[in-house]
């Protein structure tokens, strides 16, 4: 095989009102896994210059079994959106996992203090 699994079609849709097909998994040592372009969540728009537009599962299957030996795929990548690394999921977390208010609110409280012994000690000079 192609060294994949594919999630989608107009039967089993992957996303809600979305019946694209998707890479689900890349399997290790596999063809798409050495060739290393492909990536697990990338939508699969052709196989070797035929559209995967409105295909019901099991036909999107047998297109890409019936590839043959040299398959061509245009795949279009899913736009990452927040800054950091996927697993961030853009909810204010640092990549270490800790809240960023929860280094955010303590670093300006202190701040704030250091900056208002320093006015306190000018004005007794």
């Amino acid at each position: 095989g192609l060294g994949f699994n594919i999630v989608g079609g107009t039967d089993q849709q992957y996303i809600p009102s979305d019946s694209s097909i998707y890479v689900s998994r890349i399997k290790k040592d596999g063809a798409a896994y050495l060739d290393g372009r492909l990536r697990e969540g990338d939508k699969i728009v052709a196989v070797n210059g035929k559209e995967l537009k409105d295909l019901r599962h099991k036909e999107a299957v047998e297109l890409f079994r019936n590839a043959g030996r040299d398959v061509s795929l245009k795949i279009q990548r899913r736009v990452q959106t927040q800054n950091g690394p996927v697993g961030a999921g853009g909810n204010g977390r640092e990549p270490g996992g800790l809240p960023l208010a929860a280094i955010m609110v303590p670093g300006l409280a202190l701040a704030a203090a250091a900056l208002w012994i320093l006015l306190r000690h000018r004005q007794r000079m």
